[in-house]
């Protein structure tokens, strides 16, 4: 949680100046300062086709050929229990468990064959587009890490600037949020790049006894304002103005220099954002329709990315769902594969199909890129606990919206869905196709902590098969 600096004195209302800055957000604003809006003048950002992003992402790693790959004339022990169905797309077939995702796959892209070497249990590859990293050195997160895409978003000033541009729900990344992983922050461009991470407090229908005992995840993210701080109401909050004036003396010292001038106005910003009823109402799901609510499936995860669809109505610019909580609500399936699934992919199939014809009917989806997909597939052998183990070396990504070609699948696999046999794409490759379809340039560079230029796009090229 960021602090921001400052004597640990209290404000007149008795809020120590110490509390009042650490909302679990108030990092999680970009605000553009002159030296890197020159990024615009160089032409690194052109009108993409997308003007928002929503990317969700299956933590663990979700079982590809059990989902979007099935391979029904393998071996018993690799096959699995699931039965392929036909999809509106002509010869397409995927899980029987995702019969309304079938009936939508014309509008989709299939990429099946998502390939790196990286097995690392966070979602730095799928949020930063890095597969070179090793687990001990980036499964916490740290100043030095790339910074993730929509922290890319933040530093180059893309999106409305009265709504969150960079959100992720509906905390952060964390076993049962124990632990920060590596992937969404602004890693060596700075915190203030960070994404506003809500925060969730859900319940449960049923007590798991395990990782890998599933249980629903009932609920719904909230502001950091709303629901992670009890000793600022909001109310408190709405007083920005009078708040702000307390702070002003922790950086009294410097006072006329660009950089406290540039942390003054994000200090406003951010106390504006949180508390602007634009923000407040992307969140208010009582706006929506009981049959709303139920299409998009009334979970966590449903719950959550209706938010993201109203986010993106509001401006946002990248969203970001991270599936994992507690009650076995990951992906990461090295028991109970099968059971976990069937509880998993019905919330899945529901969501997607309603996220996709919903934007569709609102006139959003050709301006909105949906990106589904995990850090890695699983083992094409189950193991001795009916679980399927890591397996970078392919998975999937499933891609709506945002100039994404409709009705297509790009790549094969072998007869056991264990390696490409054509079209490999890399945690590269996808990141610079999302930035490709944002209108920025993927070939950009920023510098590291060292003064290192890197190339956002970690060597790789955009997909331009896929895009329309």
């Amino acid at each position: 949680m960021l602090r921001i600096l400052g004597r640990p004195t209290h404000a007149c209302d008795g809020i120590s100046r110490r509390d009042l800055l650490s909302v679990g957000g108030l990092s999680l604003f970009g605000l553009g300062l002159p030296q890197w809006l020159a990024a615009r003048e160089t032409s690194a950002i052109q009108p993409g086709s997308a003007k928002s992003v929503i990317l969700l992402n299956l933590f663990g790693g979700p079982p590809h050929m059990d989902m979007f790959d099935l391979k029904p004339h393998a071996p018993a022990n690799v096959r699995g229990e699931f039965q392929p169905i036909d999809t509106a797309l002509p010869g397409v077939q995927i899980c029987e468990l995702l019969p309304q995702t079938a009936q939508i796959m014309d509008r989709m892209t299939l990429i099946r064959t998502y390939s790196h070497k990286y097995n690392s249990h966070n979602p730095y590859n799928v949020l930063t587009g890095f597969d070179g990293g090793q687990d001990r050195e980036n499964y916490f997160a740290k100043r030095t890490d790339h910074p993730g895409m929509g922290a890319i978003c933040q530093y180059l000033d893309i999106g409305a600037d009265d709504v969150p541009r960079y959100v992720m729900m509906p905390a952060f990344p964390g076993y049962s949020q124990s632990l920060r992983r590596a992937g969404p922050y602004g890693g060596y461009l700075g915190s203030q790049y960070d994404p506003l991470f809500t925060v969730c407090d859900p319940t449960f229908d049923r007590k798991s006894t395990g990782d890998y005992d599933p249980s629903i995840a009932l609920g719904a993210p909230v502001l950091p304002s709303l629901g992670a701080l009890p000793d600022i109401s909001v109310n408190r909050l709405d007083r920005r103005r009078t708040l702000l004036q307390q702070v002003d003396d922790s950086t009294a010292a410097i006072d006329n220099t660009r950089k406290t001038r540039t942390m003054n106005h994000f200090q406003s910003k951010v106390f504006e954002l949180l508390t602007s009823s634009k923000t407040r109402g992307a969140f208010d799901l009582s706006q929506e329709t009981d049959d709303t609510r139920d299409q998009y499936g009334r979970n966590l995860w449903g719950s959550s990315i209706l938010i993201a669809r109203r986010l993106v109505e509001a401006g946002s610019t990248f969203i970001t769902v991270h599936w994992e909580a507690k009650g076995a609500n990951h992906w990461d399936l090295h028991g109970n594969n099968f059971k976990m699934c069937r509880s998993h992919l019905p919330q899945l199939d529901q969501l997607t199909a309603t996220l996709i014809l919903d934007l569709e009917q609102r006139g959003l989806l050709d301006s909105t890129l949906v990106v589904i997909m995990g850090e890695m597939g699983r083992s094409p052998r189950i193991n001795a606990q009916a679980g399927r183990d890591h397996w970078p070396q392919c998975g999937f990504a499933l891609l709506a919206g945002g100039g994404v070609r409709r009705g297509m699948v790009l790549g094969a696999t072998d007869a056991q869905a264990a390696y490409p046999t054509e079209r490999p794409v890399s945690a590269g490759d996808m990141a610079a196709t999302i930035y490709q379809l944002l209108g920025i340039d993927p070939n950009l560079t920023v510098d590291n902590l060292n003064g290192r230029p890197i190339h956002i796009h970690h060597g790789g090229v955009p997909v331009w098969e896929i895009i329309g």
